[in-house]
C-alpha cells in the first residue's frame, strides 16, 4: 500500500479540476490548464474540496501507479496556482546569456552563439547582476549569468532546464559552465608539474 497514493490532494481556492469519462483529469488555475490520464486500475474522484485516489486491486503494478498519480495530480494543482522556477548560474570569463524576446542567446566559450527557444508554456529569463559575484563553491570564477526557468509543467520546466544546462556543463577543474543554482560541483585537483 502506497503512503503517498493514501493521502488526498486539497484543492486551493482559484483551482478548477474536472473529471472526465475517459479517465482525464484537468486541472485548471490563474497560472494556466493542465490535464493528466490517470490508468483505468486508479480511481479518481472529487469529495469536499479533495482529489481522492483509490485502487481497484492490489497488485503491485497497481501499488506503484497509486502513488505516481497522486503525485503527478499534487505537482499539477500546485503548478497551475504557482509556477515551477529552477534557477540556473553561467560561471566563466566571457561566458553570458542574452534575452531576444522569448528566446535566450547563450555564450559559453564555443565559436558559435547558442539561440535556446523554451518550448511552449515555459519561460526562460536571463536575470541581471549587478556586482560581481564569486561562484559557490568556486575559488575564482565570477558568477556571470543568472537564469531562470518557470512554468505550469513540473517535467517541461525540469527538462528544460536540463537541456540548458547540458550546452556547457560545470568543468570539474575550473568550475566553468552552467550549473543549478542549487548545486554543489566537486572540485578535482590537477596534476601538479615538477
Amino acid at each position: 500500500m502506497s503512503r503517498v497514493g493514501k493521502k488526498p490532494i486539497s484543492i486551493p481556492k482559484g483551482v478548477k479540476v474536472k473529471i472526465d469519462s475517459n479517465n482525464y483529469v484537468h486541472i485548471t488555475g490563474p497560472k494556466g490548464k493542465l490535464s493528466q490520464w490517470v490508468d483505468p486500475v486508479i480511481s479518481v474522484k472529487l469529495s469536499g474540496g479533495e482529489i481522492i485516489l483509490d485502487k481497484k486491486n492490489s497488485a503491485r503494478r497497481v501499488d506503484a501507479l497509486y502513488g505516481l498519480y497522486r503525485s503527478l495530480l499534487a505537482n499539477i494543482v500546485k503548478g497551475v496556482l504557482e509556477e515551477f522556477e529552477i534557477s540556473l548560474d553561467i560561471i566563466g570569463i566571457g561566458y553570458k546569456a542574452e534575452q531576444r524576446g522569448k528566446a535566450v542567446v547563450i555564450s559559453v566559450g564555443y565559436s558559435h552563439q547558442i539561440y535556446f527557444v523554451p518550448p511552449e508554456g515555459v519561460n526562460v529569463k536571463v536575470e541581471p547582476i549587478s556586482t560581481k559575484v564569486f561562484a559557490p563553491g568556486t575559488p575564482n570564477q565570477y558568477l556571470t549569468a543568472k537564469l531562470k526557468v518557470s512554468g505550469v509543467d513540473k517535467q517541461q520546466v525540469g527538462q528544460v532546464a536540463a537541456k540548458i544546462r547540458s550546452i556547457k556543463p560545470p568543468d570539474v577543474y575550473k568550475s566553468k559552465g552552467i550549473r543549478y543554482s542549487d548545486e554543489r560541483v566537486h572540485i578535482k585537483v590537477g596534476k601538479a608539474g615538477i
